[in-house]
């Protein structure tokens, strides 16, 4: 059953919440970050993604990237940017974005759980991201940004954690993109730690696989280094939000491929037709479970595969990664492969014709969302989905809520 941890959090001085909390690392390119932590030198970006704060030609893995982090991490809290709380504490994190109210629990998770599988997962990880966060949580002996987890809910979670928001929050501000973030601490978290214990037999990781390998690793490489680690270690837990499933809402996450290898237009168009129907419709933005969409040389298209062609699947993305992707394309991993890009959430369609249309894709494929049931039923089989699957809004911020492994 889930163990739920709480942690002597270090977080934002009141007032400077909104100022340092920013978008998660992994969400925006360099120069998205570098654009968004302008002229606030506040910015948790330039901790989670310091490279903005040295010249553009040194590498993102370089050394002198995570001493950089290291650096801007420490000035935060030498400044009283960042404080700490004198006791362990569970935390209510609630998300708002226009219609839609997610509440979970944030607090330390067991990595036992997550290496066991009680804490499922349904991703494979690139190993050079799940480097790079090993190597920022080992500089700053802190884990910044928390993974997003989900569970099937129980009644009596959501009751104890309702409770928590008639005090005064911690933090309540909107952030640039509208949504509205507020915590509150849970004093005394007993009876919700023994909820999650007798009522929460799994855990599902929805966002953050990499962090959540990063922790992992971190706690292998801590236990290399000191024989005899200690049984309570800070390291054998990982920092994440845990919300009830009936929350969360899953948005498309699309494809572009940057070239078509040797076919020309006319060939492509030919090979596609051989096992699906081909229609230039509108409809193609915004396909039906079991379609693909298509933007190529200035149309829509709707793919609808023929009868008898294929096997079955429950996820779209299997089917375009089946189907088109590695039999037609050679694109064989999704992961690694240099001729595929994705674009996922909010950004929607209109990202990919202006990316087509710019030149910088050749072709884009639009797919109806991914099902949180169909995300839970793959591992609880203990199947992965390829990569790119899932994009779940509103995000969690980074900066907000830190672990720290060294106080």
């Amino acid at each position: 059953m889930a163990l739920i941890q709480p942690f002597r959090a270090l977080r934002p001085a009141q007032e400077k919440a909104a100022k340092i909390s920013s978008v998660p690392y992994d969400v925006v390119n360099r120069e998205e970050a570098h654009a968004l932590a302008s002229g606030n030198p506040l910015s948790f970006l330039h901790v989670s993604r310091s490279e903005i704060d040295l010249p553009k030609e040194i590498d993102s893995y370089s050394d002198s990237v995570y001493k950089k982090a290291e650096s801007n991490f420490r000035n935060l809290i030498s400044e009283g940017s960042l404080i700490q709380d004198e006791e362990p504490r569970l935390y209510i994190y609630r998300l708002r974005m226009q219609d839609r109210t997610q509440v979970g629990v944030a607090g330390c998770f067991s990595l036992d759980e997550y290496d066991s599988g009680v804490i499922r997962k349904h991703e494979r990880t690139r190993k050079e991201k799940e480097d790079d966060r090993t190597r920022h949580i080992l500089q700053l002996s802190a884990q910044t940004g928390p993974v997003f987890l989900t569970y099937r809910n129980h009644p009596a979670i959501e009751t104890e954690m309702n409770q928590a928001l008639s005090n005064p929050p911690l933090y309540d501000f909107t952030t640039p993109d509208g949504i509205l973030h507020t915590i509150w601490e849970i004093i005394d978290p007993s009876q919700l730690i023994s909820l999650f214990s007798n009522h929460v037999p799994r855990l599902y990781i929805a966002d953050g696989h990499h962090r959540a390998a990063a922790a992992s690793q971190t706690r292998i490489a801590l236990k290399e280094k000191d024989r005899n680690p200690s049984s309570n270690s800070k390291a054998d837990f990982f920092l994440a939000v845990a919300f009830p499933d009936y929350q969360l809402k899953i948005f498309s996450y699309h494809r572009l491929i940057r070239s078509l290898g040797l076919f020309t237009s006319d060939q492509f168009l030919e090979k596609l037709a051989k096992n699906f129907i081909l229609q230039q419709t509108p409809e193609g933005k915004n396909p039906a479970t079991g379609d693909i969409g298509m933007y190529f040389e200035n149309h829509w298209y709707c793919l609808k595969r023929k009868a008898g062609f294929g096997r079955p699947s429950d996820l779209d993305v299997s089917l375009l990664q089946e189907d088109v992707l590695e039999p037609i394309l050679g694109i064989t991993d999704p992961r690694t492969d240099q001729r595929i890009d994705f674009v996922g959430g909010i950004r929607g369609t209109d990202e990919l014709e202006n990316r087509v249309k710019s030149g910088e894709a050749k072709v884009a494929f639009a797919l109806c969302p991914t099902r949180l049931d169909q995300v839970m039923k793959i591992a609880d089989e203990n199947k992965i989905m390829p990569p790119k699957s899932t994009w779940f809004e509103p995000k969690l911020r980074d900066g907000l809520l830190i672990h720290c492994l060294d106080r």
